[in-house]
């Protein structure tokens, strides 16, 4: 049974890229014959990839004819396979603009209804996840802090009280676990991005909507800037004027907990 999902997965995982990059062009038609005859699977792994296929809306069976390949406007984009998929082809930047153009969308929202909602034992989770980013961010953009950044960016989503904003966090995974795959971050986050990532940690934890969703636009603008810049890998530089200095996050102690008391509103959260 392992043996025969993992063929299974096998030949999605060839035959969904060559769909999503009109290698197999839209009204093409595939049959359960030629994908036994080109993969060597039984009938039954055949039909196992045709539903596939189609649950992810890229053909549509059609009876005695076989799957119809489908056009964009049909796909599941939302799946992180095919996001996968889409990122290590040709579509590549166009997929990276609509993922960012999304969180855009989204995520200020998401933190400025954190802000509002979550509860007590949720921002203490979010104010810990960001000192991590942070503190992780100033030494690489290896492994761990990615992981703590997509648990950072994930739980913001989760605790945001709007379960289709919550919906959308595998495809925030997706990005932020691709632009470091495809080798799109540089090898330290950009002290802009760290910034924003520590205010929007504590303008939650604070109960701040508003300072929170400005501090997620300005960090979802920093990774445009990133994708646009002919040099992606540049330091772009902080506002004096509207972020403290690393020297004086250090001296001012900016994520303890206790020189940031939550309003009253949240205490019974």
């Amino acid at each position: 049974m392992n043996e025969q999902k993992s063929r299974f997965q096998d030949i999605i995982n060839i035959l969904g890229p060559r769909i999503v990059d009109s290698n197999i062009p839209c009204n093409s038609i595939i049959t359960l014959a030629e994908i036994e005859a080109e993969f060597e699977c039984s009938r039954t792994v055949a039909r196992e990839v045709q539903r596939s296929l189609e649950g992810f809306g890229l053909v549509r069976a059609q009876r005695r004819i076989g799957m119809i390949v489908q056009n964009k406007q049909s796909w599941n984009v939302f799946d992180p396979a095919i996001i996968r998929w889409r990122l290590n082809g040709p579509q590549r930047d166009s997929q990276l603009e609509s993922l960012t153009a999304l969180r855009l969308a989204i995520e200020p929202h998401a933190v400025a209804a954190a802000a509002r909602f979550a509860s007590k034992e949720q921002r203490e989770e979010i104010l810990h996840l960001g000192k991590k980013v942070y503190e992780l961010g100033a030494i690489d953009s290896g492994p761990k802090f990615m992981r703590y950044d997509i648990m950072f960016h994930s739980r913001i989503l989760q605790y945001c009280g709007n379960e289709m904003f919550a919906a959308l966090s595998p495809v925030v995974e997706s990005v932020l676990l691709w632009r470091t795959q495809l080798g799109l971050m540089p090898p330290r986050p950009e002290p802009r991005a760290l910034e924003d990532h520590k205010q929007i940690a504590i303008e939650i934890y604070r109960g701040n909507p508003v300072a929170a969703y400005e501090a997620m636009v300005d960090l979802v603008g920093e990774v445009q800037e990133a994708f646009a810049s002919s040099e992606p890998f540049r330091l772009r530089g902080i506002s004096s004027t509207t972020h403290q200095t690393f020297e004086q996050m250090e001296e001012n102690n900016a994520f303890d907990a206790t020189a940031y008391p939550i309003p009253l509103e949240h205490k019974q959260s």
